[in-house]
């Protein structure tokens, strides 16, 4: 079976500069792929050009094995959505109608919402906590409110495939986890196949079904995490010591770096 979406030794950059060289990456129908490394990496360049919002000099970028170029840009969306780091702060909207924007793809010019639009309307934001907030302004919102609205949003486009860049950034703690969590539910329970760039190490362990760990525009390794969140590996790429254990409760890997000022107490 074909992978939900992938990219084929994907060669990425800008005019004077090549930064992603040959890189693989298949994300898979029911699963959660992290893509992890350090700044300067690759990682989000890699998530942008899948979601095609970056131009790829070489390789190929396919949905469901096929080669998106064909395709246009309103039936590409109904099948891939990306929350991604930099998105417009809109002014004199409502919550509501920012997870609107969504239904895009799935409706003609000018036409009214439909009862599917508006269930899948109610859904998104009933799973992102953002119900509450329907009818308030969007620029009275924290920045954390913010990054739940637009997560609404991709979910009300109801893609099979969801890519998201730093999702739990600007979240509090509680949000984070319950962000996470989301991202487990899609995949188990509704097949989505989900690629993440995480920093934070121990939410990858958490979350991820499958690990690529990026460094200078390749990739170090990719596998389970268990595999891939290594001390050898981790302190290798993020050049500082890094150790690793496996919880006692959950059995998942816990990422402990040590800087200068590390003390056993």
């Amino acid at each position: 079976m074909n992978p939900a979406l992938a990219g084929r030794e994907l060669v990425l950059g800008y005019p004077r500069s090549t930064v992603v060289h040959g890189v693989s990456v298949a994300l898979e129908a029911g699963a959660v792929t992290a893509l992890i490394g350090p700044n300067g990496s690759g990682k989000s360049t890699v998530l942008r050009s899948l979601a095609r919002l970056h131009p790829v000099m070489s390789g190929t970028v396919e949905v469901a094995g096929a080669d998106i170029a064909p395709l246009g840009a309103r039936e590409f969306a109904r099948q891939v959505t990306l929350l991604s780091q930099s998105r417009p702060h809109p002014s004199g909207l409502t919550v509501n109608d920012v997870v609107a924007f969504g239904r895009h793809p799935h409706r003609r010019r000018f036409a009214a919402l439909t009862e599917a639009d508006r269930q899948s309307i109610d859904h998104a934001m009933d799973l992102t906590g953002t119900a509450v907030m329907a009818d308030r302004p969007v620029d009275q919102l924290s920045g954390g409110e913010l990054q739940r609205v637009w997560l609404a949003s991709c979910l009300a486009q109801d893609t099979g495939v969801l890519l998201l860049d730093e999702p739990t950034n600007h979240l509090d703690l509680r949000y984070q986890v319950e962000t996470l969590d989301l991202l487990r539910d899609l995949a188990d329970h509704h097949g989505t196949a989900i690629g993440v760039v995480l920093h934070d190490l121990n939410q990858t362990a958490t979350v991820a079904d499958r690990v690529v760990l990026l460094h200078h525009g390749r990739v170090r390794a990719a596998g389970d995490p268990a595999d891939v969140l290594t001390a050898e590996h981790l302190s290798e790429v993020y050049e500082l010591p890094i150790g690793t254990m496996r919880h006692p409760d959950t059995g998942r890997m816990r990422i402990d770096p040590r800087g200068r000022h590390h003390v056993r107490r």
